[in-house]
């Protein structure tokens, strides 16, 4: 009835102070923002939603939850398998196998990942909606219930005393009608034991109201240490996601490095299945000044001048050519597979410059007297 008398405007209500009124806000807000980042940051971690929706079944059945391939283990998986048919000797198959592999690790990395976000992050927030905010929104119905009790007892009192003042007003005191003047003082004498009664509840409900605004309010300002505790667990949650990017980005590059260094092995004949097996050097170009070798990359040829067994570039027999050279910075540290290749070093600079019939991922590359071959990917060509 006090209730309904309220939202009609019927009846007053009791106002809590402002600073409980803030407590309430705060505390509302942050409940609101909680189930926000907690649900994105599930969407972030697994954006399957039947998934998603798996995991929740499981965990509300309290069971353990599956162990599920994560899909870069999964490409890792085919990309293996498919190496396997065509061939792990080839080129195409020793690149899968590369690429799989990588794949794996990143796989690995992800799980390891999702597994520290979950128990850093996604734990801390679904502890404080399912235990601390319950607890909240309960003593907080308590609360208004009391409050609904005290503002019922107030109304009670307040009719008491009106039919009392009403009662006291209306007694007779003329002979002629003793009967009246006695009914009367009976009414008043009535009325007085309900206000009584009445200013007795409100005491007992006023002070129950008050020891739950108490208790409510103790919890409420408990919000600033969930607070502290989210903010520890999102320093966590970062760290464990630079780690993961951090992984990433190596494996990456080591992969990069490897494809870059093995670059020379593709281009070849493509109906070839044998990885010895590679076209003839070709010819030597014809240029205005002398005659420049091309970078031989299969076993010595006859008649082919400066062809070197093995592929092996030797630094003397080439020679930059006349014009064309360029300035280049080099973007990443490279080891040098062989000795016709150049080891770098990061963001040092070096000449470099192409022969007729060269690798166009690759590059022949200058420092001093140190001469070699450099891939292509490595460097920043500069104008």
């Amino acid at each position: 009835l006090q209730f309904t008398e309220e939202k009609l405007g019927q009846a007053e209500k009791t106002e809590l102070d402002a600073h409980f009124e803030n407590l309430l806000a705060r505390a509302d807000c942050t409940k609101n923002w909680t189930e926000k980042i907690l649900r994105q940051t599930e969407v972030l971690l697994q954006p399957n939603p039947s998934a998603r929706v798996e995991e929740f079944l499981y965990e509300k059945l309290d069971r353990k939850v599956p162990s599920r391939v994560t899909n870069g283990e999964l490409l890792a998986q085919y990309m293996t398998e498919a190496a396997n048919d065509f061939g792990p000797g080839t080129p195409y198959g020793k690149t899968l196998i590369k690429v799989g592999e990588t794949q794996r690790r990143l796989g690995a990395a992800e799980r390891d990942f999702i597994h520290s976000a979950s128990l850093n992050f996604l734990t801390p927030l679904r502890n404080f909606l399912e235990g601390d905010w319950r607890t909240i929104s309960k003593e907080r119905r308590i609360l208004q219930n009391r409050r609904l009790d005290l503002d019922a007892c107030k109304a009670r009192l307040k009719k008491a005393k009106a039919a009392e003042a009403k009662a006291a007003a209306v007694p007779d005191f003329q002979e002629t009608r003793p009967r009246n003047y006695v009914l009367s003082a009976s009414a008043s004498a009535l009325w007085s034991d309900e206000v009584e009664k009445a200013e007795h509840e409100l005491r007992l409900t006023q002070s129950e109201f008050d020891r739950q605004a108490e208790v409510t309010r103790l919890l409420l300002e408990g919000i600033h240490s969930t607070h502290v505790n989210h903010l520890r667990c999102l320093h966590e949650f970062v760290e464990s996601q630079t780690n993961y990017y951090a992984q990433c980005y190596q494996y990456m590059l080591d992969l990069q490095k490897q494809l870059g260094r093995f670059s020379g092995t593709f281009v070849g004949n493509p109906e070839s299945t044998s990885p010895a097996a590679a076209p003839s050097p070709p010819a030597v170009a014809a240029t205005t000044g002398p005659a420049v070798p091309t970078i031989p990359v299969v076993p010595t040829v006859v008649g082919v001048p400066n062809a070197v067994a093995e592929g092996v570039l030797n630094p003397n027999e080439v020679k930059p050519p006349a014009s064309g050279t360029r300035r280049a910075r080099v973007l990443y540290d490279y080891e040098a597979a062989d000795s016709s290749e150049l080891a770098l070093l990061a963001d040092e600079m070096i000449t470099v410059y192409s022969l007729p019939g060269m690798d166009p991922d690759w590059l022949i590359g200058e420092r001093g007297n140190q001469k070699g071959k450099v891939p292509v990917t490595y460097l920043e060509l500069l104008s």
